[in-house]
């Protein structure tokens, strides 16, 4: 994005605008100097209830940031939005991720233990999601597959995200992957798509077991699956407990979902 910045030593308050690397930043062992998370930082569940809540991740609220008084700010090119950053960076040291795939996340990783003066842990947390993912296997051949994140207008999973990227280690071949990020899908552009799999997240809209029948009804021969959504997109330190859900739901799919 072209924006640098200089730390001179370790942050000791940090606000974080992203809840991926806001659970990060604790499994990094920061938790007393983050000052600041966004009302959808929910992880770690007891020890975020502590923090002080700064607005939502499209809509930060300014002036609670400049009482926070943080000399480091830690966001997401896609979370986060422009006009926002750039009036944090005039006054503050904002660092920013860009992630599109596992080798970003993994990147990102390493620039916020040194960043912080944590790398040694963050070593420790890159080689256990590292290790993780070598051992994902990943269905065989790979499924079509429709993955929505959105109800009323139905919104899919495209390509350039970290999420397409997850599906493709699972062996799950996106059927909407020849759109770009997360385009609104029609219900007649989902039938003629003809997705063997719908994946339904559970966030950002909280897809629920109720909602299988509407797609059925759409693709009565797609197999229909609600899944945990942070196991797909959170590129944070949760990326340690994602090839295991991963390969569960792999699994599940092989043995229930394509009879």
């Amino acid at each position: 994005m072209g924006h640098q910045i200089t730390l001179s030593q370790p942050p000791q308050r940090i606000v974080s605008l992203v809840p991926s690397q806001t659970e990060l930043l604790f499994d990094l062992g920061l938790a007393d100097r983050v000052v600041g998370v966004t009302k959808f930082c929910i992880h770690p569940k007891e020890q975020i209830k502590q923090k002080a809540k700064i607005g939502g991740t499209k809509n930060f609220n300014l002036e609670k940031i400049d009482d926070l008084q943080p000399d480091l700010i830690i966001g997401n090119k896609e979370e986060n939005y422009k006009d926002g950053i750039e009036a944090l960076q005039q006054k503050y040291k904002v660092w920013m991720s860009d992630i599109y795939t596992l080798e970003d996340a993994l990147e990102m990783l390493r620039q916020v233990g040194r960043l912080t003066g944590m790398e040694a842990r963050a070593t420790e947390l890159e080689q256990s999601i590292k290790q993780g993912f070598e051992q994902l296997q990943p269905v065989q051949p790979g499924i079509k597959t429709a993955y929505f994140i959105w109800r009323k207008p139905y919104m899919a999973v495209g390509s350039h995200n970290i999420i397409d990227h997850m599906l493709g280690r699972c062996g799950f071949m996106n059927a909407f992957g020849d759109s770009e990020r997360y385009p609104e899908i029609s219900p007649e552009q989902l039938q003629r798509a003809n997705p063997q799999l719908i994946l339904l997240s559970s966030e950002p809209y909280p897809f629920k077991e109720k909602h299988v029948a509407e797609f059925q009804e759409l693709c009565p021969q797609a197999s229909i699956k609600v899944v945990d959504g942070e196991m797909f997109s959170w590129y944070g330190s949760r990326l340690a407990k994602a090839p295991a859900y991963l390969q569960r739901v792999v699994e599940e799919v092989k043995n229930h979902y394509l009879k």
